[in-house]
């Protein structure tokens, strides 16, 4: 209890305060506009959070990470086009049922679904708080290192139909992150005696580049749209009464959001997967699924809302992040040389809980702001797609330039940006890259630390917890090895009966 009113004092000073209400209603309406999303705005926004304390600018980054999919839901709901990439399967049940004049209610709906599961999964890691500080010191390099690589597999494996080019952009990723000079001996790796390779390239420079500048490309290549919508009328109370009815299913939502969230690699989507089909098989009304059934539309926003603070379990406790904008927040820990792992539960334990009562606090703050804004947000999607995409283009430029006040990073970023593109255009995963050079720097410094007390290979899992992640590593391959034989069997049978 001492701890979370430790928090809790940390958010009342007035910096933290107002970073957590410009974050969450920034995260808003960055989610209410198709064609930004929360990778893109976080991007932009990271160089400036160099700046401030690591509290105030993590405060920030968590607000438009955790409010950013309320937003989305606006016109996933309305016109049919998700805000952000995770509120896709909103679609499915949040337009039918606006289509037949029920917008208000599917509004409300997803309003109250999304706030069930944020504070869902925030109460489950403040209750798992004490436990993560007596397991994580549990962990050292070779765990980490094992954890480290068993996100890589999930990362790659979740990219179902893309396998192999995950694992590419996996593997593109990890080698990005060794050019330059190697954090042991200080030689240079990759860098063909040219000089601007030497310091590598900068996590940061390719997140802008891969996320920011390959959005503003598309958003300026392609024909300029202004979506509209029309205005919802009444009020958006109804949702918060009508949530109990469906109460089974935002809470299964919230649980698969907090389980998915604190798999690396897994997500929102597996989350939101898992919470649907079960509210479909479960429902007695099956066949509205798809159609406008408020089961689904519960089912999708609980779960994906939970998955935010859940994944800031495997980054907190140990350092690794489990997807893309997890990634992004590490490098304002380390900036500010706050390291997230074991040793952060036992030192800094009233910053963990403040991140916590914050994300608490956000979700508050954001349904509160919706109930009385969502006509106001309306407006705000109507921005044309080509002026959104120079203002994100510039936006891109000057958090580029602003890191080390150089040209080269500049270059650096437009490449990468043109690559995000092509990446795009052929539908080819781009967070993996990310992960991979996040994962690969990890994964590099813990094997040099633990093979110093390594003999032979089985001395790296004798050890309980380094043994139970290698099974997992064994055991999520071979499942993926399995299905995909079974896979081909069913493929020749029915080639055989034709």
């Amino acid at each position: 209890m001492e701890m979370i009113l430790s928090g809790a004092m940390l958010l009342m000073r007035w910096d933290v305060a107002a970073a957590l209400a410009i974050g969450s209603v920034g995260g808003v309406i960055i989610g209410a506009i198709p064609g930004v999303g929360p990778a893109v705005a976080i991007a932009i926004l990271l160089p400036a959070t160099f700046a401030l304390d690591p509290l105030v600018g993590l405060t920030a980054l968590l607000g438009i990470y955790g409010s950013s999919m309320y937003g989305g839901a606006i016109p996933a709901i309305l016109i049919n086009t998700p805000g952000t990439a995770v509120n896709a399967l909103t679609t499915y049940d949040g337009h039918p049922m606006a289509a037949r004049g029920e917008g208000r209610r599917a509004l409300s709906l997803a309003f109250a679904a999304s706030f069930v599961g944020g504070i869902f999964s925030v109460i489950c890691l403040i209750l798992l708080a004490p436990v993560l500080a007596k397991v994580a010191p549990l962990f050292g390099s070779r765990e980490i290192f094992l954890a480290a690589l068993l996100g890589i597999v999930l990362v790659v494996l979740a990219h179902r139909g893309q396998i192999l080019a995950a694992g590419m952009m996996a593997g593109l990723g990890i080698f990005l992150q060794t050019v330059g000079l190697e954090p042991v001996r200080y030689t240079r790796r990759y860098t063909f005696e040219q000089s601007w390779l030497a310091s590598g390239f900068d996590l940061i420079v390719v997140v802008l580049g891969l996320f920011a500048l390959s959005q503003a490309f598309l958003l300026l290549t392609e024909r300029d749209n202004r979506p509209r919508a029309a205005p919802v009328r009444g009020g958006l109370f109804s949702g918060m009464g009508e949530i109990w009815q469906h109460r089974r299913y935002a809470a299964v939502g919230a649980g698969s959001g907090v389980g998915m969230g604190i798999i690396p690699g897994v997500g929102e989507f597996t989350a939101q997967f898992l919470s649907y089909t079960y509210a479909q098989k479960t429902s007695p009304r099956p066949e509205t699924f798809g159609k406008g059934a408020p089961e689904g539309l519960v089912a999708c926003e609980s779960a994906n809302n939970a998955v935010p603070a859940a994944a800031m379990i495997p980054l907190l406790a140990l350092g690794i992040p489990g997807e893309v904008l997890t990634a992004m927040m590490l490098s304002v820990f380390y900036v500010h040389n706050v390291i997230p792992g074991p040793e952060l539960f036992q030192t800094q334990m009233v910053l963990v809980m403040g991140l916590y009562l914050a994300l608490l606090l956000l979700n508050v703050l954001v349904v509160v702001f919706l109930l009385f804004s969502t006509n106001l947000l309306l407006k705000i999607i109507r921005i044309p797609t080509r002026f959104l995409g120079m203002m994100i283009l510039v936006l891109a430029f000057v958090g580029v330039y602003s890191l080390r006040n150089s040209l080269t990073d500049c270059a650096i970023a437009a490449a990468f940006g043109v690559f995000g593109v092509i990446l795009k255009r052929l539908k080819l995963p781009i967070v993996p890259i990310i992960l991979g050079m996040v994962l690969g720097g990890i994964m590099e410094t813990r094997l040099r630390t633990a093979m110093v007390r390594v003999n032979t290979p089985l001395d790296f899992i004798d050890r309980p917890i380094a043994a139970t992640i290698f099974v997992l590593i064994m055991l999520v391959i071979g499942a993926q090895v399995v299905a995909w034989v079974r896979g081909r069997g069913s493929r020749g049978r029915t080639e055989t009966d034709a």
